[in-house]
């Protein structure tokens, strides 16, 4: 049982934000941005890169016994072993840079701690071009912060039944063969939106929609969402149910849809 106090850590991370939030902001629209592909097509511009080198500088002196985990530079293979005995951050810089190099502003930094044994247990996501910070830690409850204002406690919905429900998902791709079944899916559910990202999960934990789903993410796309969301009152888990950010994708609910929106993706395959 860690004796660590994660309300610092969450006030750490809250001060990491603010730095990714001054920089990621003074890059966002600039003419000089310069844009790279990855070898997995997705893009990278020098504001993700500089945005991770700058938390990593400020964590390697405020927590030099943590290890760092990021999409740009890596790290996930240190805290892979069984035995792992460090807490480890996850950190994506700009989560959703393909908004960001279009001038879209639903993108976020992402950031969480998580514990030797793979448990998220402090996060923030701060999206500064929609003026919105989400924060949490494990068992202080989450909250919304709006342009810079006084934190407001945040609970997910009560809604029950899926033909009551809102759901949100990011697009179409990296569904497979479960795409026409999750299309079917959006047939029993009141109401269908592709907000996306991000948002989407967040939007879970503010109760303000019931369901949110990405087939395909990594955990750094997930680890800082979970423990919002769950700190609201919801769940996160893959879609096969398994609790957390470990897996292949991220489903968000309010707890009370988990199960039947994994049911019925499970009814239409078998009806086919």
């Amino acid at each position: 049982m860690s004796s660590r106090d994660y309300s610092l850590d969450l006030a750490l991370a809250e001060r990491l934000a603010d730095a990714a939030d001054a920089f990621t902001l003074s890059r966002y629209q600039s003419l000089d941005l310069v844009v790279e592909t990855k070898p997995d097509l997705t893009p990278v511009t020098d504001a993700d890169k500089g945005t991770e080198e700058m938390l990593r500088a400020i964590l390697a002196t405020e927590r030099p016994d943590d290890v760092v985990v990021g999409e740009e530079f890596g790290g996930r293979d240190l805290v892979q072993a069984p035995d792992n005995q460090k807490h480890y951050w996850v950190i994506d810089p700009i989560d959703g840079t393909k908004n960001f190099v279009r001038g879209v502003p639903v993108w976020c930094t992402l950031i969480a701690l998580m514990s030797p044994d793979h448990h998220v247990v402090a996060g923030v996501v701060s999206s500064p071009a929609v003026f919105r910070r989400w924060s949490a830690y494990k068992g202080g409850g989450a909250f919304l912060s709006v342009n810079g204002g006084a934190k407001k406690k945040i609970s997910v919905s009560a809604v029950a039944k899926l033909a009551d429900a809102s759901l949100s998902y990011s697009d179409l791709i990296g569904w497979g063969d479960k795409k026409e079944k999750f299309i079917e899916l959006q047939d029993q559910i009141w109401r269908t939106r592709g907000i996306g990202d991000f948002w989407s999960h967040m939007l879970v934990a503010e109760g303000a929609i019931d369901i949110a789903v990405e087939p395909k993410l990594a955990l750094w796309d997930m680890a800082a969402l979970a423990i919002v969301v769950t700190e609201a009152g919801g769940s996160f888990s893959d879609l096969d149910g398994i609790d957390g950010p470990n897996g292949a994708g991220g489903l968000s609910t309010n707890g009370l849809l988990k199960q039947a929106f994994i049911a019925s993706l499970e009814r239409t395959s078998e009806s086919k």
